[in-house]
């Protein structure tokens, strides 16, 4: 499972021109899932990225969570991010979840998300989103578990 965050201002989703998920400070996570993923792997990578220090302290040190700052969670599937890009100019995507277990998965971290106690909008699975964001310093952050 692999969680590509992204620190924001501001983030917003739409569908058909419809907003559908909105925060301000927090974390952008574009979520993809590979056929191996399961619920562990998932409450592992929703513990780490809901405690991951990427927020500025008082002494412009990273050392603070999204929880601590007060911040929220925009969380986007991505099933791209799942890609084998390692040979030639195509990518395949024979490593990613079938359509039903990505979707099982994306709905239980969303859920797993606030069960942490953080407020969690959402964009649609499989839907094709738009997303807008303005990056806060740029800091994007790869993580997997």
């Amino acid at each position: 499972m692999i969680g590509l965050i992204q620190r924001v201002k501001h983030a917003k989703v739409t569908v058909a021109d419809e907003t559908i998920g909105e925060i301000d400070q927090g974390l952008l996570v574009l979520l993809g899932v590979e056929r191996e993923d399961n619920l562990e792997k998932m409450q592992k990578l929703a513990t780490k990225i809901t405690k991951y220090r990427v927020f500025s302290d008082d002494a412009g040190k990273m050392n603070l969570n999204v929880a601590q700052v007060g911040g929220k969670l925009l969380v986007v599937s991505q099933f791209t991010l799942a890609a084998d890009t390692g040979r030639g100019l195509r990518p395949s995507f024979s490593g990613a979840a079938t359509p039903e277990q990505a979707n099982e998965l994306y709905l239980a971290f969303v859920a797993y998300c606030r069960e942490l106690g953080i407020e969690t909008q959402t964009g649609s699975f499989g839907a094709d989103m738009q997303v807008s964001l303005v990056n806060d310093g740029p800091v994007t952050f790869n993580l997997s578990v």
